[in-house]
């Protein structure tokens, strides 16, 4: 196992989570008296609220105040509670077939098949969840599977941060260069006047790529803690026992127990099929986790307050991280609340329309980074900003698919970046990683990320790549 430092450092220590968050939303405040208030006019068109282009003006200044402040964290929860009661239904569901004797019946399994060629099991795993992901746009699952991979990875030898990573850069990669997701990739091009999940041929390749760079990186660290777990750059000890399930306390292995392994297996094909099918979110999923969790609790011979008792006890392990996803949405809703985000956009559209042309797509992209870290939704980001884009691109010789593969850039990789991604914090609190080692870990892979995408979007303004 990797062996996990201890910081002995009396320096600079990383605030909780809370601290920084709560920082952010104290500057977008104080921003709402500084930073001019700005408006453009929207319309409804097939049930998303766009920006109509050319329509940006300045409007009377509308500082946040303290009453809008003091509500912004609880407001900011109520507005993703469907996301933070799937994420705690998540917890509950683990923590049943953690107390069932599943989990450790498939770590065991999964530990034995592996045991002698761990690396395997990185693109194993990362695989088929960008295929997920790329088809679903569902960048939360990672929150779904990280759990579960935090006991393996550590028993194999690996620390926190390769399993965190494992799961992470898998799905940014699927939602960043989605084929199929219809939250982002179909916002975008719907709003762009495009053909529905058109230019796919092309977005397969820039994947494949762009997986092959991910698993690479994710190996390289990995199989460098496995050979000197001096190198691993995690920097806060915990006890791996906090990830494990108590071997003392675990139920003997009978064929109950086999058999609601296979339930648990096979509901995660019930979960695929509603998602692909009928397009579950978190308030569908959300049930399906309960319920999957308390049959395969039944299967297994437990019996129904031991299954209440599971709940709470997943999600009181979870809990911090779900409400994470609350806190950071409170970022934006201050910003909106101060009328100043519609500013942001059309100052940066402004910069990006005295770029040269074979350039544009670049620097949209970029834009689209920048402007992810205050709209980290992204068919909401889509809504607010690609009317903009589109506006831009017909006054250059940029095609509006580029547009549409720049937006995906922009907005998809830095979600594991940002701290106003909820998910991605509530996955590092899942995983006790701290946002700094997750840092050193993460921006050298960005950077191939960005650069590689740059040189993309430069060969698809070449070849004029459209339709439109």
């Amino acid at each position: 196992m990797a062996k996990e430092k201890r910081s002995e450092k009396k320096g600079f220590v990383m605030p909780h989570i809370y601290v920084i968050l709560f920082a952010m939303i104290t500057l977008a405040v104080i921003a709402t008296y500084i930073v001019p208030a700005g408006a453009y006019d929207r319309e409804t068109v097939n049930g998303v609220d766009m920006i109509v282009s050319d329509t940006f003006s300045f409007v009377g200044q509308t500082p946040v105040s303290f009453m809008d402040y003091m509500t912004s964290i609880p407001r900011g929860v109520i507005a993703t509670i469907e996301i933070i009661f799937g994420i705690m239904a998540i917890g509950a569901l683990f923590k049943i077939v953690e107390n069932a004797g599943v989990i450790n019946l498939i770590i065991d399994f999964l530990t034995k098949r592996f045991k002698k060629k761990g690396l395997l099991l990185i693109p194993t795993v990362m695989i088929p969840l960008v295929i997920f992901v790329t088809i679903t746009g569902n960048i939360e699952s990672s929150l779904i599977f990280l759990p579960a991979m935090l006991p393996l990875f550590l028993k194999l030898g690996f620390d926190r941060i390769a399993a965190t990573a494992t799961t992470l850069v898998a799905t940014v990669v699927g939602f960043t260069v989605s084929l199929t997701a219809p939250a982002n990739l179909g916002t975008a091009q719907t709003i762009a006047e495009l053909p529905l999940y058109s230019g796919m041929g092309f977005r397969a390749v820039v994947l494949t790529v762009m997986t092959i760079i991910g698993i690479i990186y994710v190996l390289w660290y990995s199989k460098k803690v496995l050979n000197n777990p001096e190198k691993s750059l995690v920097t806060n000890y915990v006890d791996p026992k906090e990830f494990s399930s108590d071997t003392e306390n675990q139920p003997e292995i009978t064929t109950r127990t086999k058999i609601a392994t296979g339930a648990f297996v096979l509901s995660f094909a019930g979960m695929f099929y509603g998602v692909l099918v009928h397009g579950w979110y978190f308030t569908e999923l959300a049930g399906f986790y309960l319920f999957a969790g308390i049959i395969c609790g039944l299967i297994a011979g437990m019996g129904p307050s031991k299954i209440a008792d599971s709940i709470n006890d997943g999600i009181k392990n979870i809990l911090l991280g779900a409400l994470i996803v609350g806190v950071a949405r409170a970022i934006s809703i201050v910003l909106e609340d101060g009328q100043i985000l519609d500013t942001v956009v059309y100052s940066l559209s402004s910069i990006i329309e005295m770029i040269p042309g074979t350039f544009v797509p670049v620097v949209m992209m970029i834009t689209q980074g920048l402007i992810n870290f205050l709209i980290p939704s992204g068919s909401g980001q889509a809504a607010a900003t690609m009317p903009i884009m589109v506006g831009i691109v017909d006054i250059t010789e940029m095609t509006r698919q580029n547009a549409v593969l720049a937006f995906q850039f922009g907005d998809g990789f830095s979600n594991i970046f940002y701290p106003t991604s909820g998910y991605f914090m509530a996955a590092l609190v899942i995983a006790k990683v701290q946002y700094t080692d997750w840092l050193k870990f993460i921006w050298p892979l960005l950077v191939i990320w960005y650069s590689v995408g740059a040189v993309f979007l430069i060969i698809a303004h070449l070849m004029n790549w459209g339709p439109f």
